[in-house]
């Protein structure tokens, strides 16, 4: 029996409206539509029994697997290596018409053989809506398609080898090829009664396959990006692109819910969404890189929010939505799921969606200030939108809040709130005298100072010699790395460069990065975590800029070691290396493209000054 891969033992495919995670022995084990935030249709790898998957896999018990991306695109191979011959398992999902939402999503999963003769066996038994609800089953005499019927949704398997069942609900077949041949099954997910996919033809897949590949190659194109990592950075930002719901031009957290950030502990959470935060911290990662489309397209749904008005707790932004812009994203726990590796609960929606953090009005203004964002692009109706924010924060930015990390702890005065704040003035301010539009300057600059100064006296502690988590405690705070990056401080100036030592002291390990000290600061959650990914990359970017260039490379090197084979990455990094959390995760990616970004340039600089 088929039990849990490791987290990290995937590759990923998608549309840029959902998602489906490949493990290298070749099973669709996580997979939504009609996008990022469905009913799940594959989730094994939140409980391999009742989930659901979609295998292809040599039927050879000795066989070696490996995984790759063709280069510079999201067409994912699975090789099997056997006594008997090589074959492979290329999936990819095409972009028929991205920017249109659609119920309609196809799925492409070719055999082919390069070597000698391989026997691969195809499963795919869906469980939908989270394995909640159960399906029919349709099959046709010629055992060429089957049609699952499930609650609003029908998916269509075509196959070019004979299909067959054994128990009524799920669909099998076997396939024998030799060195040159080819074979395919297709997946198709519509709307319940919608027009069944064109029959499935050799020329119908090769044209697919074709235009996929050439979507990505010229997308990539795009790319300013030619330093020294070329090739991991290219791979974030298609990971980046992937994330994205190309109808609005939001970007999810992660591809995936509940999984752990301890194997068997409560820190499970759903990441379908669209935080303000990492999605306007992308914004730079993208628009360095060339990609300036993809930054508008969140601009302005990013603007759509802030004309939308308040939320029902008054607050301008609620701290993430939908992808569609929906704020309702009611927390509930699936019960009937054991979560992978028993890590319960499982938990789809996100109860944090309510929670109070001012920090996204920085990180909101950080993103719009981008090439003059919507005051260019929203006009008028924009700039009300933004002053409107600043002026409802001049009344509110100095009370507890539940900070970056979303903990359940009870509100604080966190240090990173107050800095996001401040930057969120400090931009404001830069764009109404850049583009000349009415705004309370005197107040907004007032408002900017004193949280300056606040910062200053209260989140500086002079027994740790360190900026702290909070005004009430002495703990470090990883997210505070950002304060160079934002131009809180100056990369050299003596208070930053002892809160990066205090920082290397105490949360940093081999490179890797905690958030903070959970004993030191407890967030009302029970466990652990690994270190943070993201945090990482922010150190690295931090060291580049603070001079200690040959200690940021170092650690960046590191860091990519940790990767998994195709070159993503999840949220933490757990205590023997491997990969916890939600897979693959945003957040990362576009940090590991910053930090890269400013090490190249830090490097640069030193190269040029060596005689």
């Amino acid at each position: 029996m088929r039990h849990y891969p490791p987290i990290a033992d995937h590759g990923m495919i998608g549309d840029l409206q959902t998602v489906a995670l490949v493990a290298s022995d070749g099973a669709i084990d996580w997979f939504c539509a009609p996008r990022f935030d469905s009913p799940s249709i594959f989730a094994a790898l939140l409980d391999h029994e009742r989930g659901g998957s979609f295998r292809i896999t040599a039927d050879h018990p000795d066989a070696r697997v490996t995984q790759l991306y063709l280069p510079d695109t999201a067409v994912l191979v699975t090789r099997f290596l056997t006594a008997e011959g090589v074959g492979e398992v290329v999936d990819f999902m095409p972009l028929d018409t991205p920017e249109t939402a659609t119920d309609r999503h196809r799925m492409f999963r070719v055999m082919r053989v390069v070597r000698g003769s391989v026997r691969f066996t195809v499963e795919c038994s869906p469980r939908f809506d989270y394995g909640r609800a159960t399906h029919a089953l349709k099959l046709t005499e010629a055992g060429d398609s089957a049609l699952f019927s499930g609650p609003g949704i029908d998916l269509h398997l075509q196959s070019s080898a004979p299909l067959w069942t054994d128990n009524g609900n799920d669909v099998q077949s076997t396939v024998t090829l030799q060195a040159g041949e080819t074979a395919a099954v297709v997946l198709t997910t519509c709307a319940s009664g919608g027009e069944p996919p064109e029959p499935l033809g050799r020329a119908v897949a090769e044209a697919t396959w074709r235009s996929t590949v050439q979507f990505w190659h010229g997308w990539l194109r795009t790319s300013r990006y030619r330093g020294r990592w070329r090739q991991t950075v290219n791979r974030s930002a298609i990971t980046l692109k992937l994330l994205t719901y190309a109808p609005t031009g939001a970007p999810v957290a992660a591809a995936t819910a509940g999984l752990p950030e301890q194997v068997g502990g409560e820190r499970n959470w759903d990441y379908r969404y669209t935080w303000i935060r990492d999605a306007s911290l992308s914004v730079g990662a993208l628009i360095d890189l060339g990609f300036t489309e993809e930054a508008d397209a969140f601009r302005l749904w990013l603007g759509g929010r802030l004309a939308a008005g308040a939320t029902g707790s008054g607050e301008p932004l609620q701290i993430m939505y939908r992808v569609d812009g929906d704020p309702h994203l009611g927390e509930e726990v699936l019960d009937h799921l054991e979560g992978y590796l028993k890590s319960s609960p499982v938990r789809i929606g996100n109860g944090a969606a309510d929670q109070l953090q001012l920090d996204i009005y920085g990180e909101a203004a950080f993103a719009l200030m981008q090439s003059g964002g919507i005051a260019e692009t929203g006009g008028f109706e924009g700039w009300q939108a933004i002053a409107r924010v600043l002026d409802w924060l001049a009344d509110n930015w100095d009370q507890p809040d539940e900070g970056i990390w979303e903990t359940r702890g009870g509100r604080k005065d966190f240090t990173y709130s107050r800095l996001m704040s401040w930057v969120a003035f400090d931009r404001g301010v830069r764009l109404a005298r850049e583009y000349a539009r009415p705004a309370d300057l005197e107040r907004w600059t007032a408002t900017r100072d004193a949280i300056f100064l606040q910062v200053m006296e209260r989140g500086w502690s002079e027994k740790r010699r360190a900026f702290v988590q909070h005004y009430d405690a002495d703990v470090l705070d990883a997210s505070l790395l950002l304060m160079p990056h934002v131009g809180f401080v100056a990369p050299k100036d003596p208070r930053w460069l002892a809160t990066l030592e205090a920082m290397d002291r105490e949360l940093v390990s081999d490179s890797l990065v905690y958030r903070y000290d959970p004993s030191a600061s407890p967030d009302g959650l029970r466990g652990s975590e690994g270190t943070f990914t993201l945090c990482t990359f922010h150190y690295v970017h931090a060291l580049a800029r603070a001079g200690r260039v040959d200690e940021a490379r170092y650690a960046f090197e590191k860091m990519v070691t940790y990767a998994n084979h195709v070159g993503l990455f999840a949220e933490e990094i757990g205590p023997t290396g491997e990969q916890l959390g939600n897979f693959p995760q945003a957040f990362t990616h576009l940090s590991l493209i910053t930090a890269a970004m400013a090490l190249d340039d830090a490097l640069d600089k030193a190269e040029a000054r060596e005689p």
